[in-house]
């Protein structure tokens, strides 16, 4: 398992760190045999496989179940795990016991945290407690509907601006890495002078010192919606689609279950 000091030295050698987002004990399992660098269990699994039509609806529990599920499959891989929508607003107190809970009993190496402003004490105190913490800035999805939309960020010079002072915020109280989210290439490129810490992007362009794509959204399973910063590696929805109809038509055509999927009684001795 890769620990929070060599992603520093992998991303100061050019050694491109792979983040896949996964929600499961199969997907976290295939993941770790392919040697990917980290696991996100993101909230994004609200979407993804509980069917929201956003990640406000997934809840602490939501993040806790799913989160002891990747672990169960990559128990070898460094995980983090999403705080989900309103955990880590509020008393900070009672954000850091929040944050406890989900660190313990998920077993995960880190926590994910959007956004700075009033969540920068928090994000200072549950490092300070022993939790590391992960940054996400530019497009934020739990705070979507303030930003105008799931639209790209720092395209003006106040945006850029704001993502400068951003990251000197999250660098100054701690954080071991930043997602970056939609922003523009040259952004990333421009902030990538400034940062101190490994840096992950998800359409933040090629110079970011790591990328990160969703498990179904690489394999093309379920997808419906794929975003322009997204590439599908292989298709097993499609496979999967025909397997179903394989078996639908064997069912209705008597031809399964044959012979070799059947038991029968035995036989008695001499009869």
């Amino acid at each position: 398992m890769k620990r929070i000091i060599d992603f520093p030295k992998m991303a100061n050698s050019n050694d491109k760190i792979v983040m896949l987002t996964a929600y499961d004990y199969p997907s976290a399992k295939l993941a770790e045999e392919q040697n990917v660098d980290m696991i996100l269990v993101g909230d994004s699994l609200g979407m993804v496989v509980l069917g929201y039509d956003s990640t406000i609806e997934v809840t602490v529990a939501d993040m806790i179940h799913h989160g002891k599920a990747v672990r169960r499959g990559a128990p070898n891989t460094f995980v983090i795990v999403d705080m989900p929508f309103g955990s880590y607003h509020g008393d900070r107190y009672d954000v850091l016991k929040t944050a406890v809970d989900i660190f313990q009993q998920t077993g995960a190496n880190a926590l994910k945290v959007e956004g700075v402003g009033t969540t920068l004490p928090t994000i200072k105190l549950m490092i300070e407690a022993g939790i590391p913490v992960m940054g996400h800035l530019g497009l934020q999805p739990q705070q979507a509907a303030n930003m105008g939309g799931y639209k790209v960020q720092g395209r003006t010079e106040e945006g850029v601006q704001k993502l400068i002072d951003e990251v000197h915020q999250l660098q100054d109280v701690g954080v071991f890495a930043i997602v970056f989210e939609c922003i523009p290439t040259e952004v990333m490129t421009q902030l990538q002078a400034i940062l101190t810490v490994p840096s992950i992007g998800i359409g933040a362009g090629p110079t970011a010192d790591g990328q990160v794509l969703v498990y179904h959204d690489v394999l093309a399973y379920g997808s419906h919606h794929i975003a322009k910063f997204v590439k599908q590696f292989s298709n097993i929805g499609k496979e999967a689609a025909k397997g179903i109809q394989l078996y639908k038509d064997a069912v209705k055509t008597g031809d399964f279950p044959a012979e070799i999927h059947s038991f029968h009684l035995k036989k008695e001795a001499g009869k």
